[in-house]
């Protein structure tokens, strides 16, 4: 089974006072997708990763940045976890290759916020969960492969370089949730 892939931030000066501003910088730079299955959705959850979601707010298409970002700081504490459920466009395999919709999640943690240390023991800030590894690694068993993850895989790169512009980065690191580094893995696969 793939893993799935993801995308941690640490800022510099990253507190309770500006962890919405923050996350707003990421929501404004991210390429939400026009038309989805489904409402985009903001999820709360507080004091632990283990704890059901406090609040869910729907929002239709298309994604409203503004809008979210008044709910969310009114919904924002030190505990808590701010989780934005959305999609982006991606190239997927399904008898042809399509641009398609596909599920993204965006989490902006609070300093206190418990159960987000990644493998090496530490805390991450903001985090992009992009979905399944396999739409950036090439698939020999499907038709032209190569060509549309490589356009996945630019896509990718396009937006971290776009946040690395926008955010005050003091880390990031792209990882599966084996905890590979991904730039590891993608060059093993290519060899």
């Amino acid at each position: 089974m793939a893993d799935r892939l993801n995308l941690s931030y640490w800022l510099r000066g990253f507190s309770p006072m500006n962890m919405t501003r923050h996350f707003d910088k990421m929501l404004s730079n991210f390429p939400f997708s026009p038309q989805n299955p489904s409402h985009t959705v903001l999820r709360v959850q507080a004091i632990s990763s283990s704890e059901p979601a406090l609040r869910e707010h729907e929002f239709p298409d298309p994604v409203d940045v503004e809008a979210i970002s008044i709910v969310m700081k009114e919904e924002a504490g030190t505990d808590s976890c701010l989780q934005i459920d959305g999609f982006w466009g991606l190239w997927q395999f399904d008898k042809d290759w399509t641009l398609r919709p596909a599920p993204v999640s965006l989490f902006c943690y609070g300093p206190e916020f418990e159960g987000y240390e990644l493998s090496d023991g530490t805390r991450e800030n903001l985090r992009i969960e992009f979905g399944l590894e396999s739409h950036f690694l090439v698939q020999p068993d499907l038709p032209d492969s190569t060509y549309f993850v490589q356009s996945n895989l630019k896509g990718l790169l396009q937006l971290a370089h776009t946040l690395d512009e926008a955010l005050a980065v003091e880390k990031r690191t792209l990882w599966s949730e084996s905890g590979e580094n991904f730039a590891d893995k993608f060059k093993a696969f290519l060899q």
